[in-house]
């Protein structure tokens, strides 16, 4: 058990200062004070702290990206340590470009393994392609009867896609919202967005020409360019959810795109920040031969929260939900996740006055305290 006495709660809305106890990985109590009855409890003085939830990060390349220069360009695994230190309590991991020498057997394997080391790990199957590549043949039952795997990846609008057709599209969204029915799971298609000059036609097509919901399909990396943007604002008023990439450029980072956002009328609970963290980032010349490759960090997530509520003047609570409990609520996992309530996940975060990162608990264990970190991976 662990209780935090006098910390400033952000659930992530502001619920004042309060007494929290942890148990079998739940928070059990919040109250504005609650006795130490057991000498076994490990009590942390919440004083000048705040408490918020941990961080999701629902675009995660957690066997590594990469690969578009050739083998040596093979991003590694993520460990454990980059996560929490990172503030990320709750990852979804999934494929990049490359669905050839990457599995999704390798990648549900890394899930399992993030899930024993202590947080929480899911997984989204298949990857760039069509066909998409599955654990059983099947993306349909890859979701259903392998538990981490929550939804499907397609890439659209890319040089390195399939080029699927409207009703392909169609198909694999129709499975991966039957498979959410019956295992009663999220059931999203990942869609990565390039470059391409279709931009989101295929998916608004495929929407406004079927019965399929417009959250089953989520655009990720819509803040790429401009106008592939005006498109996903576009998509999220009409309900849909969207999903904004860190680090991108520096006019389109998140924080900025959002006051934008707002300002067109665009409903901010349909937006999700995450940090396409171990994936590769490239460039291209005008005849599509590399000229410029590296690899995006998890810890990008973190740092765009500090921008917003920094440089850009967001207010906390706000900034809060775009890594919190919008995720939470776009994956289903709300309020299990990205909250502090009572029966929630003790995934929890305290913060300096200076909004540093000192203390990280994940499913109600400690993994980082006062700065240091206490639990790494295991070849850490």
């Amino acid at each position: 058990m662990i209780l935090v006495k006098n910390v400033e709660v952000y659930s992530p809305k502001y619920i004042g200062k309060k007494d929290v106890l942890i148990s079998n990985g739940k928070i059990t109590l919040i109250e504005e004070k609650v006795e130490i009855f057991n000498s076994k409890i490990k009590v942390i003085d919440g004083n000048k702290r705040k408490m918020v939830p941990g961080f999701i990060d629902q675009h995660v390349h957690i066997t590594g990206g990469g690969g578009e220069g050739s083998f040596k360009t093979r991003a590694p695994e993520i460990t454990l340590s980059k996560l929490t230190q990172a503030g990320i309590t709750t990852v979804v991991g999934l494929l990049g470009t490359d669905g050839t020498t990457r599995s999704v057997e390798n990648l549900v394997a890394k899930a399992k393994a993030l899930n024993e080391e202590g947080i929480t790990a899911y997984a989204i199957t298949s990857s760039y392609g069509y066909p998409p590549i599955t654990i059983t043949g099947s993306v349909k039952k890859d979701i259903v009867f392998i538990e981490e795997i929550i939804g499907s990846k397609i890439a659209i609008s890319d040089h390195r896609s399939s080029s699927l057709t409207n009703d392909e599209l169609s198909r694999l969204a129709s499975d991966v919202r039957v498979a959410a029915m019956l295992s009663g799971k999220a059931g999203i298609v990942v869609a990565h967005m390039g470059n391409g000059k279709r931009g989101l036609k295929p998916i608004t097509e495929v929407i406004n020409n079927t019965d399929i919901p417009i959250k089953t399909i989520r655009p990720t990396h819509v803040n790429r360019k401009k106008e592939l943007l005006m498109e996903g604002f576009e998509y999220a008023k009409l309900g849909g959810f969207i999903d904004l990439t860190c680090g991108i450029y520096e006019d389109l980072s998140p924080g900025k795109v959002i006051q934008n956002a707002e300002k067109e009328g665009v409903p901010l609970e349909n937006i999700t920040i995450s940090s396409d963290g171990y994936g590769s980032w490239s460039r291209y010349d005008d005849k599509g031969n590399i000229i410029e490759i590296g690899v995006s960090q998890v810890s990008s997530l973190y740092k765009e929260f500090l921008t917003m509520i920094g440089k850009l003047n967001f207010d906390f609570e706000k900034a809060l939900k775009f890594i919190t409990s919008n995720v939470a609520k776009a994956l289903d996992l709300y309020p299990q996740k990205g909250a502090i309530k009572e029966n929630s996940d003790a995934d929890i975060l305290l913060l300096d006055d200076d909004n540093n990162i000192q203390t990280v608990i994940a499913n109600g264990k400690l993994m980082i305290h006062e700065g240091k970190t206490l639990v790494k991976g295991t070849y850490e």
